[in-house]
């Protein structure tokens, strides 16, 4: 049998240690802060190429307190002083700014966030990193790695009615459990990964780690290469090997439908309809999962010309993203509908500003994590696509969007 992707990419099989290269290093204004910490206290010059190290400021942007602000002040000066690749506040998430055009198949890339994963949709190995492990691969352009087991998602079919990328994703979590895929390799294959846009990749990988995975994994193929092409890049496509799989789940995408999953797990996905009269208070359109183009496109479809019936926060995931919806009049429909846009960024997410959640209040988001307390203390979050996430905000409650009106 032939290794899998991931042994591929790290040069070992499953359970063997191994020294890699990183080829691309990321941190945010959060981990950046830390990262810069520990590499001081090293007491080293930075042995990776900074052209190699990307410092995004996503999370806290623009900065809510003057500390925050101080912080950034500090690490946006040594960026820019050491030569890094640099993107300040409103320029987007670091998941989505390293997805248009700097993470290339076959590459290691280690961000210091646990969604970094998302990368993976390249043909890439892509994982997160403490800041401590990060400050080191600034040290020394390397680190180590313990191969992961792989288990192998063989989708079928193709996904249909209301049915997205996020519906497909909250299924894979519920099937393997929030711990189901510890420290694993998820690699999707077979004729319905082929349907799936490089949008719909970056959603289900970026979702991989909900279930312990150290990374989650596409093969390089047409679409990928096409995307990538529109970035000036000229990839070989990966071919699927015949592998030996640590386990292996096959997924008819025909039988995905719009999922929901309550607080406060992830793996607690159940068909919007058993959830449908639920009332929100806000729901948020955004993140590193689904604040991409064609997501705000599909919420647009549907909101256009009615009016949302409560705060409905609509978060692009990067500058790129705003400026093609804008010249597109997305924006213009989300406006006119009563929804607020608010600058690229994390913030609502991890509940440091723009959308944070009162007690008991209610929202629906089209987020990854729907953890305790993560958007406001004693709030209750529940996620789903931006499909039902465009119906439930013209409802007031849970709809599933293939019967909303």
């Amino acid at each position: 049998m032939s290794l899998t992707l991931t042994e591929r990419i790290l040069g070992g099989s499953a359970g063997e240690y191994v020294d890699r290269r990183v080829d691309r290093a990321y941190v945010h204004d959060g981990t950046g802060v830390l990262t810069l910490e520990a590499f001081r206290s090293m007491g080293v010059q930075a042995g990776m190429n900074p052209e190699q190290i990307s410092v995004l400021f996503d999370h806290i942007c623009p900065a809510n307190t003057g500390l925050t602000a101080d912080l950034q002040r500090e690490l946006r000066q040594y960026t820019r002083s050491a030569g890094m690749q640099f993107s300040d506040c409103g320029g987007g998430i670091c998941h989505q700014i390293m997805s248009e055009g700097r993470i290339l198949p076959g590459e290691v890339v280690v961000g210091a966030d646990s969604h970094s994963c998302t990368g993976g949709a390249f043909g890439a190995f892509a994982t997160g990193v403490g800041a401590t492990d990060m400050a080191a691969i600034w040290a020394s352009g390397e680190t180590w790695f313990r191969v992961p087991e792989t288990i192998g998602i063989t989708l079928e079919g193709r996904l249909s009615g209301a049915a997205e990328a996020k519906d497909l994703a909250l299924s894979v979590v519920s099937r393997l459990g929030m711990e189901g895929a510890t420290y694993c390799a998820l690699e999707y294959r077979g004729e319905g990964a082929a349907t799936l846009s490089m949008e719909d990749r970056l959603c289900i990988c970026n979702m991989g780690v909900e279930t312990g995975a150290k990374n989650a994994i596409f093969s390089a193929d047409l679409v990928c290469r096409e995307y990538l092409g529109s970035y000036g890049h000229s990839i070989d496509l990966q071919i699927p090997s015949d592998c030996s799989y640590h386990r292996e789940v096959t997924i008819d995408l025909d039988e995905i439908v719009p999922l929901v999953a309550p607080p406060h797990r992830v793996d607690s996905g159940k068909p919007v309809g058993d959830l449908a009269g639920t009332e929100v208070d806000q729901v948020l359109l955004g993140t590193c999962t689904n604040g991409r183009y064609s997501d705000l496109k599909r919420f647009a479809d549907i909101v256009r010309g009615r009016q949302v019936k409560v705060r409905t926060i609509v978060v692009p995931a990067s500058r790129d993203v705003l400026l093609q919806a804008t010249r597109d009049g997305i924006f213009t429909d989300l406006v006119a509908a009563g929804c607020t846009v608010v600058s690229p960024g994390c913030g609502p997410c991890l509940g440091m500003h723009n959308g944070v959640l009162g007690d008991s209040e209610v929202c629906l988001s089209t987020a990854n994590r729907n953890f305790k307390n993560r958007m406001g203390v004693g709030g209750l979050i529940y996620l789903a696509s931006p499909s039902t996430a465009a119906a439930t905000a013209l409802a007031g409650c849970i709809t599933d969007p293939e019967v909303q009106v």
